[in-house]
């Protein structure tokens, strides 16, 4: 008797659901897909106990005639692939066949479409067969309501978790969604509450300050590049605003959301020591190529991609990135209100009430939006629109003033000029004349828009990084050679590994001679090395050999510059006196990357004019 057997029809849909349908918000991804590739400019979404009970997506698409809508159920039933050749230039969001059919086979589902012209149609689905069928009204566009998902396979319903939980993958997807697709009106609404909702008006931004809200909006810097293949834009966080996952960094690829590991490597790569150690960015990059360089037929859910000439992608994107905040005075400010435009001192006699009065409508505007979007505050529809329509354009007109805002290089202090020359002045960290020092760590600066703090000890790692970076960099090192050779035994793991890359390491100024089993010694380093560190620097860069699978002689220098900043840094609780304080701040400014230390902390804090009046009530 023949093993070998032609699954059945329903058994072969319940796998294939398995594969597309992981949980409600799989069903809301895919659905939400067709209404975009169906043309819509609305889309709608109703949720009943988080999806489990039931979802229910309204669009205004182009809708289906009675014979497609039939056929939209079957297994691999598409209008987007005709041939081969269409699977390398795919430009929809779906086109496998597979969502519809799969959704049905673990569903109760109802679905009413029209084209507009003529009675629609009207479908009820039961694990996928068709159980009544009729007409529907003409409105324009598509209806799917799913109910009671999982309701013939209640072993999936056992890897469901809890309400919040779901609903937060389904708020996650429309999330995306609407950060791809800016140009669609989105709603969604769970257990009669409204949760989410766009204004669909092409703004990426106010797409932005929707999910996050407007403080991390107000961070966020413009960003946009361009080559042969390849066109980049978006948006990037400052790196004061980082989270603790890269759930944050939102990747669309011809108007998909994808995830894909290296590519989310390059933005880090772009950011470079400007975050702290194990935190990731806030990030909305949206790239156009043509479809041929990307395959999208990787997984069912179609989240994974392969490009091609990838590297060319990664380097246009890390170089981007760079050149945006090498724009940019990434100071970070104590408070988390908008800069105040400058004025001129003044005494308490003349204060501006009416100003007073703007700006306590600003805050008033600001917290009802921030509410209203990010809260899900009750409100009437009517009030929800006026909050969209009037008042977040407002804030985002605001917020696009500050970020296209460019500020003036700030000038000496008057009474200043007898104690210290002016240096040359730059546009991304002004003058700072010290003022004094705080437990010998931290240097207390001014100037006239405010005052600075500035850690002593990561400045000067900052410093010294970009030096031995530099010298790690060059070709011929200006070598130290010892009276005395330092000798080193290695295990035999690290032993192999240095035989193995010691033309590597020797790029790095490290120049290891084999001495007996394990052993090696060293009879030079590079001159520029710590003084009185040399042996634990070797130490410890032999250690992060024997740490990396892969050895890149970049990444090598990269440690090995931080290694060493660290060691010849100035630590806490060092006094410094004024000219070796307004020194090492001048020295600061200099360097190419002035607002971090090499492990992503920032060296300075500001405290604005304003901030400091209003601390001591002289602004109310």
């Amino acid at each position: 008797m023949a093993q070998i057997q032609l699954m059945p029809d329903h058994l072969s849909n319940k796998i294939a659901a398995g594969e597309v349908v992981e949980r409600p918000a799989s069903v809301v991804k895919e659905l939400v897909e067709n209404s975009i590739d169906a043309g819509a400019t609305w889309v709608s979404v109703e949720l009943a106990e988080a999806g489990l009970e039931r979802i229910r997506i309204t669009d205004n698409g182009k809708g289906m005639e009675e014979e497609d809508c039939e056929r939209a159920f079957y297994r691999h039933a598409t209008s987007k692939i005709r041939n081969e050749n269409d699977l390398f230039h795919v430009r929809t969001l779906g086109f496998r066949g597979e969502a519809l059919a799969s959704i049905a086979a673990v569903s109760r589902l109802s679905i009413q479409t029209s084209t507009g012209e003529g009675a629609g149609t009207k479908l009820d689905l039961e694990g996928g067969k068709v159980i009544h069928s009729g007409k529907s009204d003409a409105r324009q566009g598509t209806d799917i309501t799913v109910e009671e998902l999982f309701f013939n396979t209640p072993a999936r319903l056992k890897y469901m978790k809890t309400i919040h939980t779901e609903l937060g993958h389904i708020t996650d997807v429309l999330n995306r969604m609407a950060l791809a697709h800016p140009e669609v009106k989105f709603t969604c609404v769970h257990n009669e509450k409204q949760i989410f909702k766009t204004n669909g008006r092409g703004d990426l931004l106010q797409v932005i300050a929707n999910i996050y809200g407007v403080n991390v909006a107000r961070k966020m810097i413009p960003i946009e590049t361009e080559t042969l293949d390849f066109k980049v834009k978006g948006y990037i966080a400052k790196p004061e605003v980082y989270r603790a996952s890269r759930n944050y960094m939102s990747t669309i690829v011809n108007g998909r959301f994808i995830r894909h590991i290296p590519l989310n490597k390059a933005v880090m790569n772009g950011y470079h020591t400007l975050l702290p150690i194990g935190k990731s960015p806030i990030v909305v990059l949206n790239i156009e190529m043509d479809p041929i360089l990307v395959d999208v037929n990787v997984h069912p859910s179609k989240l994974e991609v392969r490009f091609s000439k990838e590297k060319e992608l990664f380097e246009a994107l890390e170089d981007s990135i760079r050149k945006a905040f090498r724009k940019e005075t990434l100071i970070p400010n104590v408070s988390q209100a908008p800069p105040k435009p400058k004025k001129e001192k003044s005494t308490q006699e003349s204060f501006d009430f009416n100003n007073d009065h703007k700006e306590e409508a600003h805050r008033k505007r600001e917290k009802t939006f921030h509410q209203l979007v990010n809260e899900g505050e009750k409100a009437s529809e009517p009030e929800r629109e006026s909050v969209y329509s009037d008042q977040q354009d407002e804030v985002i007109r605001e917020m696009r003033e500050e970020l296209e805002d460019v500020k003036e290089p700030v000038q000496q202090e008057p009474e200043m000029e007898q104690e210290v020359k002016e240096p040359e002045s730059t546009s991304r960290v002004p003058t700072m004349y010290p003022i004094g020092q705080l437990h010998g760590t931290y240097i207390l600066a001014q100037n006239k828009e405010g005052m600075y703090i500035v850690d002593q000890h990561a400045a000067q790692e900052r410093i010294k990084y970009e030096f031995f970076r530099d010298k790690l960099a060059e070709v011929d090192h200006e070598v130290q050679e010892l009276l005395v050779p330092m000798t080193f035994n290695f295990s035999r793991q690290e032993a192999l590994r240095i035989e193995e890359y010691n033309e590597e390491l020797e790029k790095v100024g490290l120049f290891f001679e084999p001495f007996g089993d394990n052993s090696f010694i060293v009879r030079s380093h590079p001159q520029w090395f710590p003084k009185g560190f040399e042996e634990e620097v070797i130490h410890e860069m032999v250690e992060q050999l024997m740490n990396e699978e892969r050895i890149d002689v970049l990444k090598l220098r990269e440690e090995a510059a931080i290694l060493m900043s660290c060691k010849r840094s100035i630590k806490a609780n060092h006094y410094l006196n004024q000219s070796d304080m307004f020194q090492l701040l001048e020295d600061l400014r200099k360097s190419t990357d002035p607002f971090t230390c090499p492990h992503g902390r920032p060296i300075i804090v500001f405290f604005s004019e304003y901030e400091m009046e209003k601390m001591f009530k002289r602004v109310m």
